[in-house]
């Protein structure tokens, strides 16, 4: 089992910036991929980041170039450096763990951009 909290969300002016952590626990060595996605209110939910076990990451077009996924050393943890913010950031952003057998969830964080 993997347990993944999110922590950082808070309410942002358009342009500022925000700093998302997702602490893992559990059976962390069991985990390929990292990342954080996001839903809107009355969308889906969209990926935002990925980060692999060897460090390689993607990133959703919307957010490449103001958003960077990061980790620590030990793999406990995963980081979103959110910059340049828009209000069409805002959003509940979730923490997900892959592993080979099932993906992990965290309860989400609430960002929101205002104009």
């Amino acid at each position: 089992q993997v347990q993944l909290v999110e922590s950082g969300g808070g309410l942002v002016q358009a342009g500022g910036s925000l700093r998302l952590s997702c602490a893992a626990s559990g059976s962390i060595v069991s985990i390929n991929v990292m990342g954080w996605y996001r839903q809107a209110p009355g969308m889906q939910r969209e990926l935002v980041a990925t980060i692999s076990r060897g460090g390689s990451t993607d990133y959703a077009d919307s957010v490449k170039g103001r958003f960077t996924i990061s980790r620590d050393n030990a793999k406990t943890a995963v980081y979103l450096a959110m910059n340049s913010l828009r209000p069409e950031d805002t959003a509940v952003y979730y923490c997900r763990g892959t592993t080979f057998f099932k993906d992990y969830w965290g309860q989400g964080t609430q960002v929101t951009v205002s104009s």
